[in-house]
């Protein structure tokens, strides 16, 4: 009987192999028509949206004819991420506030490695400029790439997408929107109008990226605290802390740059916790200290012990105590796509597999094709050293695949493929001998980009000039 049990379950689950092999096979076959017959969906108008947009346009300026683009994006302009904000929490439609920039934001890479193969820096500025640009020199720079592609008109603004899902029996995406109309600036809600509406997609192409939803660890006594405790995402200017003791959680590039910034507007100190190891930089000034993991925090005023104005004694795993004022969590953000449906949600969190740094991402073909439907293709979701001219190449390949000058292989292949990139990337924590960690991975990402590369015909670029920076 135990025999015949597992033969029929044998046969079940071949059968539903077999099942999910023709659903893929007609998700592949329903996209061949000509390239102006389809409808492309592009989600989110940041960088990398803004990079598919202008690679299509690059196309469609030499005469090719192109799909139908639409891109929808929550914000009243584009620029996604780069577009500061003032506010913190939700925003005047009552949408989470998607911009994690702050004020007095630089960039902490060298422009070269952000520079784009097809419009560089001095042909927009005129002339060179430093190599460690402010986030405003930054925004305008991809502006005028933007400005250039002309591409404006190819964006919905003002419209969230509320959920994208494969419908089976027409073999296309369909795309559930918001659109709001504020009536009155002084008073934005009082005549808000929202429209909800239904299209349909041939291709989905997401790239509202993954620097806005917050990674929020707890410590023992935070609710307590009597002081500020925030994420960097909701960081909008640095003076406020100024004459204060800050605690900064995290070692990783925000944590320095906002400990360097805190520090800058009159901070009275600065400690950094860290929970692997420290950054290590030697010259920090003398009133930032790098100390072990937050274990507690605890607040004693109207304690009838030492009172404090403000603020409470954190203790570290070592036992080590220092007041602190103000708490700033560095602690990096989560890939957070609650709007794809079910069956297309990426979600490496939950993904017992996925490399721990991000910089490769399961079940995402050359990073970009969702393996289980490839007509889902997202540009810009990795973590790591390349920002736009990576987006710009993952954009190019989306492009080409959608066009039909790029072939996407059967599924085994694609998977295997997947399966050498997520060991290749899980081989970075040895060491090899080739330089530490972070070097191993911007090689590693350094090599994905120049393979990418290869595969459409882009513009150069310097990829091994740029890993030497």
């Amino acid at each position: 009987m135990s025999k015949l049990r597992v033969a029929a379950g044998l046969t079940v689950a071949a059968a539903a192999a077999a099942l999910a092999a023709v659903a893929w096979r007609r998700r592949r076959r329903a996209a061949k028509k000509p390239p102006e017959q389809l409808r492309v969906c592009v989600l989110g108008a940041g960088p990398a949206g803004l990079a598919t947009l202008s690679a299509f346009r690059k196309l469609e300026k030499a005469g090719t004819r192109i799909p139908q683009l639409v891109c929808y994006e929550k914000q009243s302009d584009w620029g996604g991420m780069w577009n500061f904000s003032w506010r913190t929490g939700v925003d005047e439609k009552g949408h989470a506030v998607h911009s994690s920039m702050y004020k007095y934001l630089w960039s902490n890479a060298p422009k070269e490695c952000l520079e784009l193969a097809d419009y560089s820096f001095d042909e927009h500025f005129g002339r060179p400029i430093g190599s460690y640009p402010p986030r405003p020199v930054l925004r305008d720079y991809f502006d005028g790439r933007a400005t250039k592609a002309d591409v404006r008109q190819l964006i919905q603004f003002d419209t969230n997408v509320d959920g994208v899902e494969w419908d089976e029996a027409t073999q296309t995406f369909a795309v559930t929107t918001t659109s709001t109309t504020l009536g009155s600036a002084a008073n934005p809600r009082a005549e808000m109008r929202t429209q909800t509406r239904v299209e349909h997609f041939d291709y989905v192409v997401c790239a509202s990226g993954h620097y806005s939803t917050p990674n929020s660890p707890h410590f023992d006594g935070l609710e307590d605290f009597h002081g500020r405790v925030m994420h960097a995402h909701d960081l909008k200017d640095a003076t406020e802390f100024k004459g204060q003791h800050v605690l900064i959680i995290g070692t990783s590039y925000s944590a320095e740059d906002i400990a360097s910034q805190v520090w800058k507007y009159g901070a009275a100190s600065v400690a950094i916790s860290h929970r692997t190891k420290p950054i290590g930089w030697t010259s920090w000034p003398e009133n930032i200290v790098e100390v072990p993991l937050l274990h507690k925090v605890r607040c004693h005023i109207g304690a009838g012990c030492a009172q404090q104005e403000r603020g409470g004694t954190a203790t570290f795993a070592d036992g080590s105590t220092r007041h602190v004022d103000a708490i700033i969590l560095c602690t990096g953000y989560v890939h957070h796509f609650p709007f794809l449906g079910a069956g297309l949600r990426l979600n490496p969190h939950a993904d017992p597999l996925q490399p721990a740094n991000k910089i490769w991402l399961r079940r995402l073909y050359r990073g970009v094709f969702w393996i289980d439907n490839p007509r889902l293709l997202h540009v810009g979701p990795h973590t790591g050293f390349f920002t736009f001219s990576l987006f710009d190449a993952q954009a190019w390949l989306a492009r080409d695949a959608i066009m039909g000058s790029y072939v996407v292989p059967p599924e085994a292949e694609m998977r295997a493929h997947d399966e050498m990139m997520t060991q290749r990337c899980r081989d970075l924590l040895k060491d090899d001998g080739h330089g530490n960690y972070d070097h191993r991975c911007i090689g590693f990402q350094a090599d994905y980009l120049a393979e990418l590369l290869t595969l459409t015909d882009h513009p150069p670029l310097d990829v091994e000039g740029v890993t030497t920076l």
